[in-house]
């Protein structure tokens, strides 16, 4: 199965996007679809061996819609201008389609060969081909319609094609009789109601793109960060290339006021870089040899040399973008269900217009004053701000997050952190650093202390424990080269194994060596990690490690605390270790000892004590456990298979990202419940007076367009509101 991110245009509301996933969903060879609206986006699982993109895109234009090929990242396709340019000739179009049909009415000087009443076929000529000027600017509209409804797949766009051809096909017929000398139907004309119905829809949506552009800055800044050019050392030589030149390990250069055009590592040189755009971190980063630079950060003030890693769409900022942007597709279920609903709506919609023309001619109505009334109907309702209820919000709340550090590799999460009753840490690289420090060595043999830690280092280099970064940074620090090792083998949460230097060792936990067969008596050492070492069968050596609490952990600890929520640490250190660190941060649950499978089943009990739990952690043996947690959050230094699992990231290495989850997402779904609200609010009202049920106000379909206009600006100005949160840093 493969994966592809399909750029798709056309697509004005929810329905669209709803009728569009289900028709590929049908579709053989497509195993799951999801389609955004806001990002104009279809996230489509397919079987290559039996389909290709190009299939894809024939699927996305037999559903009546254009796919634009493979989506790369946030580029805008931009028809801005043609947009607007057409919205002003149609401007003036309007203006003089509505002097020309309203102007007698409202006692404006209407030439005599344009009047209605003395020259009647002049008149109707005129507006028909006005009105046909209207019909192929709406042309998209009208298409997309027309294929949505021989799909039936029905959307906003099958409303208003209904609506618009009812009124020009009973135009039509009354100005055929018109031009056959019954004048009186000159009064019987519905061309303007057509025409402005198509400009204000269209005016709708270019404020309304306008709008949902605004909900994507954040992450089109995150786009717009990376350099045009890189700088690249050649034999003491500096030349000018395109990011498209760079080669793994290709030494750049980067000045003062330049920006690094690839991820990699200093070689040479420091210098204070500002990271704000993805880590939040208000002020500059002083960075020297051996640390990591990203993309598009900016050199403040000094001159560095760096190894060129990842770059392009291998990028961190490319990744980012890429888990942002497929967040967006994943739906929470809120709305998964506003969906569903604006699938039914449309239907009700034309079948309550229907209703409504038919009550009207029975009562006595003219057939077009009827036909008015079921037009209004279907203009008046609104799937529009029904559909953008949810996914502005979280497209708004996503890239916000991620200009602060925090990823959101599942839109399904922000949802869930909306109802977290317990956190469960990791100690080790989570609420501690994760640099930890050999401090204390207890040793049964005769051999040096320092060659007993070479021979353990030497084996601990292959392991991807965080615990193992001690024993790496120990051969550095003293300029050791590790012994041959062979035989490797590791048992995650409890040890590893290896033969180094012809000696079989055993390294881990006491009971990783008790499974093993080798003694181990009691130790004086508390507060600390110990690891146990045996070297060809006997207990050879017991090693301290140490390390540092986070400086923001005790806070953001007391912070969840104070919002009801619990804290709780699992750790596979031993109890004195987990009670010592406990204590000390003032987290009242912990387990300690534990094997990735005991972190399973601890998250299950846990479960089923709080409901919804949150697992924050950064190691290989966390991973069972984030897959198994409601939410699984990992941080910036954890292993791959860690951030494999997680639904979401913290970018900058810092605790405080949960507590900005938690508040964007608290206020995140405050600002949906309120735009589904004004939606069915808006749909409550508006019809019922669209049906002439409320006699005092009656509404033409133009005003109708115009109302339904309105309600769609409105759910995404209010969601817009959103980027006002403000975060910690």
């Amino acid at each position: 199965m493969k994966k592809i991110t399909l750029s798709v245009d056309g697509m004005t509301c929810s329905a669209c996007s709803v009728g569009l996933e289900k028709y590929l969903n049908k579709q053989d060879g497509i195993k799951a679809t999801s389609v955004n609206l806001v990002l104009g986006t279809a996230t489509i699982i397919y079987d290559e061996n039996k389909l290709t993109p190009d299939d894809l895109d024939k699927f996305v234009s037999k559903a009546g819609f254009k796919s634009l090929g493979e989506f790369k990242g946030l580029e805008e396709i931009n028809k801005k201008k043609k947009t607007k340019i057409n919205l002003i000739i149609f401007t003036v179009l309007i203006l003089i389609f509505m002097y020309i049909s309203m102007g007698q009415m409202l006692n404006l000087p209407v030439p005599n060969i344009l009047s209605k009443d003395e020259n009647p076929v002049n008149y109707v000529i005129t507006i028909f081909i006005l009105s046909l000027a209207f019909l192929i600017y709406g042309f998209d509209i009208i298409k997309n319609g027309y294929k949505n409804a021989i799909h039936l797949t029905l959307n906003m766009d099958t409303l208003i094609t209904l609506g618009v051809f009812s009124s020009f096909l009973y135009s039509l017929y009354n100005m055929i009789l018109i031009l056959n000398g019954n004048y009186d139907k000159v009064h019987d004309l519905y061309f303007e109601s057509s025409a402005m119905v198509i400009y204000f829809i269209k005016l709708g949506r270019y404020f309304e793109g306008i709008s949902q552009n605004k909900t994507k800055e954040a992450i089109k800044k995150l786009v717009t960060v990376t350099p045009d050019k890189a700088y690249l050392k050649e034999n003491d030589k500096i030349k000018e290339i395109t990011l498209d030149e760079i080669k793994k390990d290709d030494i750049l250069v980067c000045h003062p006021g330049e920006k690094i055009a690839a991820d990699g590592t200093i070689v040479s040189g420091e210098a204070h870089l500002d990271e704000s755009f993805i880590t939040g971190e208000s002020s500059p980063l002083k960075k020297s040899l051996n640390d990591k630079v990203i993309t598009g950060s900016i050199n403040y003030d000094g001159y560095i040399e760096y190894k060129a890693e990842k770059f392009g769409k291998n990028s961190a900022i490319s990744e980012i973008v890429k888990l942002v942007t497929e967040a967006s597709s994943d739906k929470s279920k809120i709305e998964t269900l506003a969906d569903k609903i604006s699938g039914y709506f449309v239907i009700i919609v034309i079948i309550l217009a229907t209703i409504t023309f038919l009550l009207h001619l029975l009562t006595g109505n003219s057939f077009g004053a009827s036909l008015n009334y079921f037009v209004t109907v279907l203009v008046v309702a609104c799937p529009c701000s029904l559909g953008l209820a949810t996914p502005v919000a979280i497209i708004i709340s996503e890239g916000l997050c991620a200009s602060h550090g925090l990823v959101i590799k599942k839109s399904s999460a922000f949802e869930t952190a909306n109802k977290i009753k317990a956190i469960i840490f990791d100690k080790t690289g989570t609420l501690t650093y994760g640099k930890p420090r050999i401090s204390e060595i207890i040793n049964y043999t005769d051999k040096p202390d320092d060659e007993i830690l070479k021979l353990v280092s030497s084996a601990e280099i292959k392991s991807s424990h965080p615990l193992s970064t001690a024993f790496k940074n120990y051969l550095e620090n003293h300029n050791l080269k590790p012994y041959d090792s062979s035989d490797f083998k590791n048992t995650p949460g409890k040890g590893i194994e290896a033969t180094v230097n012809s000696q079989k060792l055993i390294i881990g936990s006491s009971s990783f060596l008790k499974e093993n067969k080798i003694k181990i008596p009691k130790n004086k050492i508390k507060n600390n990690t110990l690891i146990y070492v045996s070297i060809n069968g006997k207990l050879s050596a017991v090693i301290s490690i140490s390390d540092v609490i986070r400086k923001e952990a005790k806070e953001v600890i007391e912070k969840l605390n104070s919002q009801g929520i619990q804290t709780i640490m699992l750790t596979g250190d031993n109890s004195a270790v987990a009670k010592a660190i406990s204590s000390s941060l003032n987290i009242k649950e912990y387990y300690a000892s534990q094997t990735p499978k005991d972190k399973a089943q601890v998250i299950q009990k846990l479960k089923e004590k709080y409901g919804y739990i949150m697992m924050c952690g950064d190691g290989i043996n966390d991973s069972i456990a984030l897959t198994k947690a409601d939410i699984g959050l990992s941080l910036k230094g954890a292993s791959d298979i860690a951030i494999n699992c997680a639904d979401v990231i913290l970018i900058k290495d810092d605790l405080t990202g949960i507590l900005n989850l938690l508040n964007v997402s608290k206020k995140t779904f405050r600002k949906i419940k309120q735009n589904l609200f004004w939606a069915f609010f808006y749909n409550s009202l508006m019809i019922p007076i669209a049906m002439g049920l409320v006699k005092e106000l009656n509404i033409s379909p133009v005003i109708a367009s115009i109302a339904m206009m309105f309600s769609s600006i409105f759910v995404v100005l209010n969601s817009l509101s959103l980027n006002k949160i403000k975060l910690k840093n």
